[in-house]
Formats: structure tokens, C-alpha cells, sequence
């Protein structure tokens, strides 16, 4: 099996990747991004598609796809991104919030209409979450009440029975799901080469290999290099954001881990069913997430170990035995019906604010913008920040630059090593919160787990 070397998504021969290079000389534009992620390649975008007069280049560290943005589960979906109770006491407020779900519901259209050409392998299926004790069935119901209580109807969220979930997709002991039509499954790096492309052509400039030293009102400093912007910086590093200077607390860079299996046979699937093209989450603490890939395997992600010290990220994605030991095992538990082998496992993170929402922080004075905090969502997420971002630096009030995603960043994380403790405990409680409730066999969610909720601010 390999272990690492970015994802299984990165790792084919097949990829058209576009043409980028290190810069190599000062630069001048009116708009400089700094990040080669979906966040950045959707501002840069979304500018050019405002005014196709700017010049923007984007500044990346890597490589194309290096980031979350290249190994994340390639679910394109109109999920709530945030805590809605969080969001509400943003300014705009309640509307604001279901005037964002509105938006992010456009979003996954909005992106298949711009790459769908390009071959991103979109898959308009769905997303389910499964329950599998009676504690989880009990959590679906009542986050469906809940979202009923946003406005939130059937057409966009409704429960499935036991029947009906198996009937989409085979798992082992499925009591129940909650089902919503708004998803598309993808292959993540191709949609992100597609944006590439895309951007390249509106005129934009990406440099790849060139990470950002220095950060400053109208000025970035890359090796050698000055980057002088003459309208607005923009700083698109999500779970990265880290490694620059005073930022090492903005963001948790929460790890995700995820493997792939060998292709699996047509009487496989035939057991499994998968033919709906359905993401498909969990309802345990200890969440799980996963598609069936368009060239016929079973991709899985989860936590693992959640949480490097002091902020720390990796660097070529490779997993500690255990998380492949229980992402493996996860797998059995789900499909006993048929033998599963992994062929590739890797690891990435993603940008958590404090308060587990996210931000766009347009300071004014400075004329540098920061935007991320997805917290796992980014696909879609990327898109609306992508045309938030756009409309603040050009236009300032707009519709959607009044949303509550606009504010500035969230309270900062604890010191360490208390971050650490409190990542790792938490996600411990959360595991051991799994096993008392499947012990119990109640529909009472445990207290732990409560607990757990609000001390980490969920």
C-alpha cells in the first residue's frame, strides 16, 4: 500500500497540469493572492470576471494541489459551512445566514457550470449521513428538527429509513440517514487544474515554488522577490496560515486522514450498491466521510490523530499506522459483506477557527484581506468566499459583501502545549463517547460528548 506523497487524487499519470513557474523577478499588479488553493484560484476569478482589466497573480508555495485543495474527499456540497447560532450574531443575522445557504446552494451548480466541460468527474448524487445506534438515529432527527426550525424543507434535507438508506448504499447496521439532494461528488485536483486553467486564461498569473516570506500593506516579500500590490493583498492559506508570522494561533490546522482501496469488482458492487453517487458521512463523534471514486474504488477519510504540536503540518501526507489500522477496520465494519483491501493512504489539514465559522476579514486601513476557517467544507465554500472576497475589494457594500461571513477573524486559539492537550482530549473523549453510547444502546447522547461540544466551542 503507499503511505503519503500527497493523495491518490495527485498521484496519476493522467493529470493535465497547467503550465505555472517560480517567479523569478519583481513583480507589480494590482491585486496579489497570496495561496494556490480553491480559495485563492476563486478571488482571483472572481476579480477577473468583475474587471477584466486588473492584473492578479497568485503566489503558492508548492505546487498545484499541495494543500487541502488536493487531498481533501471531493465532496462539492451545499452543507451549512459554520455554526448557524455562531453566524446569526454576525451582522446580517438570521436572513444573513439562510441568505449563505441560499448562496452556497448556487455555488455547487455555479462551479459545475464553470469547470463541468473540463472533466472534474461531477457526480450530482447527494449526501447522506447514516446513523447506526440509536443514540445516532437519535442525533439525525433532532439536527432535522433543527434545521426545520432554519426553514430548511424536504426537498433540501429528509430522513431516510433503514430501508431506503441500504437501498442507496449497503452498510452494515444502518438504522436510519439523513438524505439531501445537494452534493456533487468530484475529483478534487482535477476541479482545482480546471480553476487553474480557467484563471490562466481571464489573464491571471500563478506562480508555483514561490512562498510568501513576508506579508505587508501593498508589499510581498518571496525569496529575492518584492511583490508590490497596488490595490489589495489577499491571504488564502486556510489550514496553512500557520507557518507565517503572528498567525500561529488565527487557525487550528486539524488533521484529516483518508485512504482509498484497490478498484472494486462489478459483483462487489453489486453487494455494496453505491449507485446513486452519494457522499456519505457518519453520525458518530468520531466522524467519517467518503465516495465512490469514478474509476470504481471506495475513497474513506476520518480524523486520526487530529493535531500536530504547536501548529505543525506535514509534508508529503503520510499517515501513522494507526489511523490506516482504523481507517481499515472502519472499512470491515461498514462492508462485511466483502473483502477490502487499501491501496493508498495520505493526510492533510484544514483551517478551524475558534469558533468553528468561517471568515472573510477585509481590513480597510491595510488593504489586506484573509479569508478561510471552512473547518472541512472548503470545495463550495471557496467559491462564495472567492466572489465575497471579489466584490469587497472592487465594489464594498454589495449584498454579498454584507453577509456574516464578513467579519474579522475569530478569538485566537489556547497556548500550547493546552492546544495540544485540549485537540487530542477532546478527540479521545469524543472516541470514548462512541463506545459508552454503543454500550448503552439508548438513544441519549452521551454527556461526555456534550461536554466535549462545549468545550471546543461546537
Amino acid at each position: 500500500m503507499r503511505n503519503g506523497h500527497l493523495s491518490h487524487w495527485m498521484s496519476r499519470d493522467d493529470l493535465d497540469i497547467p503550465a505555472t513557474v517560480p517567479l523569478d523577478r519583481d513583480e507589480e499588479v494590482d491585486v496579489a493572492i497570496v495561496g494556490g488553493g480553491l480559495s485563492g484560484l476563486w478571488t482571483a476569478w472572481a476579480l477577473t470576471q468583475a474587471d477584466p482589466t486588473l492584473s492578479v497573480a497568485v503566489f503558492e508555495a508548492e505546487r498545484l494541489g499541495f494543500g487541502a485543495s488536493g487531498r481533501n474527499g471531493g465532496w462539492l456540497s451545499a452543507k451549512p459551512v459554520g455554526i448557524r447560532d455562531v453566524l446569526a450574531r454576525q451582522h446580517g443575522g438570521r436572513a444573513g445566514v439562510l441568505e449563505i445557504e441560499q448562496r452556497l446552494e448556487e455555488s455547487i451548480h455555479d462551479v459545475v457550470d464553470v469547470l463541468g466541460a473540463q472533466n472534474i468527474d461531477a457526480r450530482h448524487g447527494g449526501w447522506m449521513q447514516v446513523a447506526r445506534s440509536a443514540s445516532e438515529q437519535n442525533r439525525i432527527e433532532n439536527y432535522l428538527a433543527k434545521s426545520r426550525s432554519w426553514g430548511v424543507d424536504e426537498g433540501r434535507l429528509r430522513l431516510l429509513t433503514a430501508a431506503e438508506a441500504s437501498e442507496r448504499v449497503n452498510i452494515a447496521g444502518v438504522t436510519g440517514a439523513l438524505y439531501s439532494p445537494d452534493n456533487y461528488c468530484v475529483d478534487p485536483v482535477k476541479m482545482l487544474l480546471a480553476l487553474a486553467r480557467t484563471v490562466q486564461k481571464a489573464g491571471v498569473r500563478i506562480y508555483t515554488s514561490s512562498r510568501v516570506d513576508t506579508i505587508e500593506p501593498g508589499r510581498l516579500a518571496v525569496g529575492a522577490h518584492t511583490v508590490r500590490a497596488r490595490r489589495h493583498v489577499v491571504v488564502a492559506t486556510e489550514g496553512y496560515s500557520s507557518r507565517q508570522r503572528g498567525q500561529r494561533r488565527r487557525m487550528l490546522p486539524l488533521n484529516s486522514a483518508m485512504l482509498v482501496t484497490d478498484r472494486l469488482t462489478g459483483d462487489q458492487w453489486e453487494q455494496i450498491g453505491w449507485a446513486h453517487g452519494d457522499g456519505v458521512s457518519g453520525a458518530a463523534h468520531t466522524y467519517f466521510y467518503g465516495q465512490r471514486t469514478p474509476d470504481g474504488r471506495i475513497a474513506i477519510g476520518g480524523r486520526g490523530k487530529p493535531y500536530r504540536f504547536a501548529s505543525g503540518v506535514d509534508r508529503d501526507g503520510e499517515v501513522d499506522q494507526h489511523t490506516i489500522a482504523a481507517l481499515t477496520n472502519l472499512l470491515a465494519d461498514l462492508f462485511p459483506q466483502v473483502p477490502l483491501a487499501a491501496a493508498h493512504a495520505w493526510c492533510g489539514v484544514l483551517g478551524v477557527t475558534r469558533d468553528w465559522s468561517p471568515f472573510i476579514d477585509n481590513d480597510s486601513s491595510s488593504k489586506i484581506l484573509r479569508v478561510g476557517g471552512y473547518a472541512g467544507q472548503g470545495l463550495t465554500a471557496a467559491h462564495l468566499a472567492g466572489r465575497i472576497a471579489s466584490d469587497l475589494i472592487l465594489q464594498g457594500d454589495t449584498k454579498l459583501s454584507t453577509l456574516p461571513w464578513v467579519r474579522q477573524m475569530p478569538r485566537r486559539w489556547e497556548p500550547e502545549p493546552l492546544r495540544w492537550i485540549g485537540a487530542h482530549g477532546l478527540y479521545r473523549i469524543y472516541s470514548i463517547a462512541d463506545v459508552l453510547e454503543a454500550r448503552a444502546a439508548g438513544p441519549r447522547t452521551s454527556r461526555l460528548a456534550l461536554l466535549a461540544d462545549k468545550i471546543a466551542g461546537r
